[in-house]
């Protein structure tokens, strides 16, 4: 027998809480709640085992607000933290749980009282279990997203979703995961509180089936947006449109099943990765010193520009135009970030360590790490994972920045180079990347 229950709360920023994810020292503090942000769980125990999955909308989380979310949920329920999985939208038009420098200040009071709203969505989904069915589908949605880091890159266009309802057939709660950065209301409205895309979905899906509440699980989207043309007013409901009516109807013919075995797995992976050399955090600062002491703000874009941003010329759009100002930025962060890493860069152990984790619910698999993984990765792990329906949950349990495959760290791009520095971290090489993919096949594997 499956049961399931699903509770939801809302994780609205404090005012004065700053926005996350859209350049170096804004101060993105909102201005208005365009749509709530919430905190939305589905509880569910089966043959052999139980698991919680909580999505947020959130930009990350760090491991301090995991630990706490679990905690509290273990009170309450008896599970164990290997149980539960938290995963975050990804939503750039609100709060991080978890110090990025440079890109938006934490608040540590906001923090802790989303985690308590967090665990309370969890806790309200395992007090509502009730007797259920689900029904999975995996299907594939092309056209509406694009890889940015190269041209003409692989992108994951894989669209799983899960249906779960009563014995009597009304819906609970509607399940699905799909991967592009969520970055469209983003441009748009910049200074409001949003979910953006994954809220939409989540909004038509409960249309579609009323009374449930539905989650949407961020996929690998390191490397993959939904395309600048839907960030207009005319055109930002498209790519939720897409992925809904997508989703229902691959649940036309989906079979149900009330029997199900729920289990759940929790594991370290250790990450390698490369101390940064003495030579590049002195160029960085020394660039930084020179340009903010001579006021030569001349040839950025091919030195202190080149990888910190993707696109130079938004990062002087979001500083109000001022170049001069978006330059002063740059120059700043490249100052705090050595003076951080030069604390213990000597000392500090060249390996990373996060948490990989798998929940199991019958045919379904929804499989996490903590980083913003890049699509050749989740395509691996998918033609090896041997599951019938398996969802890639990122931004979860923590956050480690982008892991980026080859392509990325030869470039020294935004995600091979930039990322890393925000982060507090050494980089990734080559093989961090396969090595995570290697940890989430195992969790995978082990009922």
């Amino acid at each position: 027998m499956l049961l399931t229950g699903t509770g939801r709360t809302r994780i609205n920023p404090f005012w004065g809480v700053e926005l996350t994810g859209w350049g170096y020292y804004i101060e993105r503090r909102w201005q208005q709640v365009h749509d709530d942000l919430h905190a939305t769980a589905v509880a569910v125990e089966g043959s052999g085992g139980t698991a919680i999955l909580v999505s947020l909308d959130l930009m990350v989380i760090d491991t301090r607000f995991t630990e706490l979310t679990r905690s509290i949920i273990v009170k309450a329920t008896g599970l164990s933290p290997s149980a539960i999985m938290l995963t975050c939208t990804h939503t750039h038009n609100a709060p991080a749980a978890g110090g990025l420098l440079g890109v938006g200040a934490c608040d540590r009071q906001y923090e802790d009282w989303a985690a308590h709203q967090a665990a309370t969505a969890a806790i309200l989904a395992w007090n509502s279990r009730q007797e259920a069915t689900v029904r999975c589908a995996t299907t594939t949605l092309n056209g509406v997203s694009f890889n940015r880091t190269r041209s003409a890159g692989v992108v994951d266009p894989n669209l799983t979703t899960a249906l779960f309802e009563s014995s009597n057939g009304a819906p609970i709660v509607v399940v699905t995961n799909f991967a592009a950065h969520p970055t469209v209301c983003t441009e748009l409205r910049p200074w409001d509180v949003t979910r953006d895309v994954p809220g939409r979905v989540c909004e038509l899906l409960e249309a579609e089936f009323p009374g449930a509440l539905a989650v949407y699980v961020q996929g690998a989207c390191g490397d993959t947006n939904f395309l600048r043309e839907f960030q207009t007013e005319e055109r930002c409901d498209e790519p939720a449109k897409h992925v809904v009516r997508s989703a229902v109807a691959s649940l036309q013919t989906a079979e149900a099943f009330s029997d199900c075995v729920v289990s759940a797995n929790s594991a370290l992976a250790v990450l390698p990765t490369r101390r940064w050399t003495q030579q590049e955090i002195d160029n960085d600062r020394h660039e930084a010193a020179q340009r903010l002491k001579t006021e030569d703000f001349s040839g950025w874009r091919e030195t202190i520009g080149r990888c910190m941003t993707n696109r130079p010329e938004d990062m002087v759009a979001r500083h109000g135009g001022d170049e001069e100002k978006a330059v002063r930025a740059m120059c700043r962060f490249q100052i705090e970030w050595t003076g951080r890493i030069q604390q213990d860069l000597l000392t500090r152990p060249e390996v990373l360590q996060t948490e990989v984790q798998s929940l199991h619910i019958g045919t379904l698999n929804i499989v996490s790490n903590s980083s913003e993984f890049f699509s050749p990765f989740a395509l691996d792990v998918r033609s090896r994972a041997d599951t019938e329906h398996l969802m890639i949950a990122c931004y979860a349990n923590g956050r480690i920045g982008y892991l980026p495959d080859e392509h990325d760290i030869t470039a020294k791009s935004y995600a091979g180079c930039q990322s890393p520095k925000y982060c507090n971290q050494f980089p990734f090489v080559e093989d961090s990347g396969p090595v995570m993919c290697k940890e989430m096949l195992r969790v995978i594997h082990r009922r």
